[in-house]
């Protein structure tokens, strides 16, 4: 079954404004973290959730908010919204119809690593999404739920929202705290984490929204309450969006460790057309390739990754037979080349070099040593990129060739495309 908690609120009318939230028991969780958790006590709670980021990279919540120095002020919580990765489309929904849940994250986090401003960064095209963002913030002041003293609480905090410019690379955490401070929006060097020396070179923890979003139900309902979902390691909730060639494209909320083949066939009704499935992206565009072997592979961060793939921000991205792999991955790699900053030799280059042999095999001009050639750049932005945005474009290729080299191989030998169907990307 699925569930319906970070998703209780939307669809409902006027879901955006303070009185649908609060008669739905919004901000009850933060009158109690004021009323009762010290900010040692309220990051021990989430740790004992086992929240983990569901931004991508499912790295334990509480655990990145205690890796922030004692005795080090200010400090500051940024709410990374910037949600540009293809396939990627649930933390709009959080923002566009349930943004008091999101306010009420950023002030509960903010509150854990006793910060007084926050700020939330928003992808520049989710224009709706920034406006619900602030008139939220505004409902919230005027509610006593933001500002000074908040609740006789003693306790301050400004949010801020703060609108990128359309950059993808602004979704990896330090380009967006460049991006926030007015500077370019390029990737740092890592050490020092943000955690340590983050905006304004003081410590900052940077959350995904559907993360932030979490939080209100982890103190209403308990720890225990969310790792009775999920598996042991990956416990809770999770939205994924369902896209491509399914029947019911959407988000779906859905307990950790559901199989792949339930969300596909249950919540996305099976394929257009009853069409036999022929690779699935499980986890937004940089995730390598599954295919129909591993439907039944469990939607968690360690099956996934077994699987050969990761989870990601919980994108499904289905394929049927009939769709061009070649075509895909060529897309979806000048995507990439196109973000790439070029801060870097190897995003600069070896994504720009793929995505031109791409272009070339799919035209009908391609080699077959090109293949190789495909591979060998693949090793050589593997983990040398200055940011993930080279692992990202390594994803799509490396997997297709090893899972559909017959089909590139046709490609360059027919040089002509032997599978026209279009496969539709939610972005």
């Amino acid at each position: 079954m699925g569930t319906n908690f970070l998703l209780r609120n939307v669809g409902l009318a006027d879901s955006h404004r303070i009185e649908t939230y609060l008669a739905n028991g919004g901000y009850q969780s933060w009158e109690r973290v004021l009323r009762e958790l010290k900010p040692a006590e309220l990051i021990d709670l989430v740790k004992r959730s086992g929240l983990r980021g569901r931004g991508g990279a499912g790295f334990p919540a509480g655990m990145k908010w205690s890796f922030v120095p004692k005795d080090l002020y200010p400090r500051y919580l940024v709410c990374n919204a910037d949600e540009g990765e293809p396939g990627t489309c649930k933390d709009r929904v959080l923002m566009e119809q349930d943004p008091h849940a999101v306010v009420e994250g950023v002030a509960i986090a903010s509150y854990a690593i006793e910060a007084h401003h926050a700020f939330i960064y928003v992808r520049g095209e989710f224009c709706l999404s920034a406006e619900r963002l602030e008139a939220a913030i505004a409902e919230a002041w005027a509610h006593g739920y933001l500002g000074k003293d908040i609740r006789g609480s003693g306790y301050d905090l400004e949010i801020i929202v703060h609108r990128g410019a359309g950059a993808y690379i602004c979704g990896e955490e330090t380009a967006l705290l460049n991006s926030l401070q007015g500077e370019r929006g390029n990737p740092r060097l890592k050490p020092p984490f943000p955690a340590v020396e983050g905006l304004y070179r003081k410590p900052t923890v940077i959350n995904n929204v559907e993360t932030l979003a979490n939080l209100p139900l982890i103190i209403e309902k308990g720890p225990e309450w969310y790792t009775s979902m999920g598996t042991e390691k990956s416990p809770g909730i999770k939205l994924f969006a369902l896209s491509g060639q399914v029947k019911r494209p959407g988000i779906y909320e859905l307990p950790l460790g559901t199989p792949l083949r339930t969300l596909i066939e249950e919540y996305g009704g099976g394929t257009l057309g009853d069409r036999p499935i022929k690779a699935i992206i499980p986890g937004g565009s940089s995730s390598p390739m599954l295919t129909p072997a591993q439907l039944d592979v469990t939607l968690d961060y360690e099956a996934v990754a077994a699987a050969g793939s990761m989870l990601g921000s919980g994108a499904v991205i289905v394929m049927t037979e009939g769709t061009c792999i070649v075509s895909v991955v060529r897309r979806l790699t000048q995507f990439y080349a196109h973000e790439d900053c070029g801060q870097c030799v190897p995003g600069r280059e070896g994504i720009a070099w793929m995505a031109r042999i791409l272009e070339r095999i799919e035209a009908g001009g391609g080699h077959e040593e090109d293949i190789d050639l495909l591979l060998d750049i693949c090793t050589g932005l593997s983990g040398r990129s200055l940011c993930p945005l080279g692992d990202a474009a390594v994803g799509p290729v490396r997997s297709s060739i090893k899972h559909f080299r017959a089909e590139y191989l046709a490609h360059i030998r027919t040089g002509r495309c032997s599978e026209p169907l279009a496969v539709t990307i939610a972005r």
